[in-house]
């Protein structure tokens, strides 16, 4: 009989060894520059994504908190604009007052000053026997507004028609009145009138002799007062003079 003798042990030895080549894992042996940068470039990309991210949500922080000051400072502002307008507001309407007041002031002509040049101007031969003021008229549409101080109309005897030209003449040097407007309405000869307590015979059997009746009209200076305190001052207009002086003192009348 033959016999079969196998030697299991080296099989397997040869076994072992081929297994061996084929789980071995080579590793590169050369220049591996390429693989480090390769690794730092793949570590580096995320890591700049993050800080940039960071420094964006940072500065998103900090301008939010910007927004949020000039939100405050916007308001601020608001309130301090309202009430700037409000005291504009107010200011507007106390020089609107001022002026209406200053523009009183510069209106009026006191009747002493006026009576006071009237009896400057007046001839000798002329008498005056009433004084009656015009108030300005209400100017209608389409018609231009009337002088706002008024006219004078002056009624009285005059010895002749030259007399009463002389008169007219002279009202028109005053500046209290306006020379353009200042005219004789009416002049006529009349008896002159009989003096009050002349009743004897003689004196109503004498025919009185023949005067001159006149009006003469005239439109008030529309000058503000404040541009002829001298002459106001002149006729002694004493209390007018030193509220406009003190006026254009504290600068609400130019000098």
């Amino acid at each position: 009989m033959y016999n079969i003798d196998i030697n299991f042990l080296k099989n397997r030895k040869i076994e072992n060894n081929f297994e061996e080549k084929q789980l071995g894992i080579s590793l590169p042996t050369g220049n591996l520059t390429p693989v480090y940068i390769g690794l730092v470039v793949g570590l580096l990309f995320p890591a700049l994504v993050g800080v940039g991210w960071w420094f964006v949500q940072s500065k998103n922080t900090v301008l939010e908190q910007n927004i949020a000051q000039m939100e405050q400072e916007k308001k601020r502002l608001e309130v301090e604009i309202e009430s700037v307008n409000q005291i504009q507001v107010e200011t507007s309407k106390i020089k609107q007052e001022t002026q209406a007041l200053v523009s009183v002031f510069d209106q009026i002509r006191p009747w002493s000053a006026m009576l006071q040049d009237l009896r400057d101007r007046i001839p000798t031969t002329v008498q005056i026997d009433s004084i009656k003021q015009i108030a300005p008229t209400t100017p209608t549409q389409g018609q231009s507004a009337s002088n706002p101080a008024g006219s004078l109309e002056i009624s009285g005897f005059a010895r002749s028609f030259s007399d009463v030209n002389d008169f007219t003449l002279t009202l028109q040097q005053s500046r209290f009145f306006k020379a353009a407007q200042t005219k004789i309405i009416t002049a006529e000869l009349v008896d002159a009138p009989i003096q009050p307590g002349t009743t004897s015979a003689t004196s109503l059997q004498m025919k009185p002799p023949q005067i001159v009746k006149y009006t003469i009209q005239s439109s008030l200076s529309d000058i503000p007062a404040s541009e002829f305190i001298r002459e106001l001052e002149q006729k002694g207009t004493v209390g007018l003079v030193t509220r406009i002086r003190s006026m254009q003192q504290t600068g609400v009348i130019p000098r």
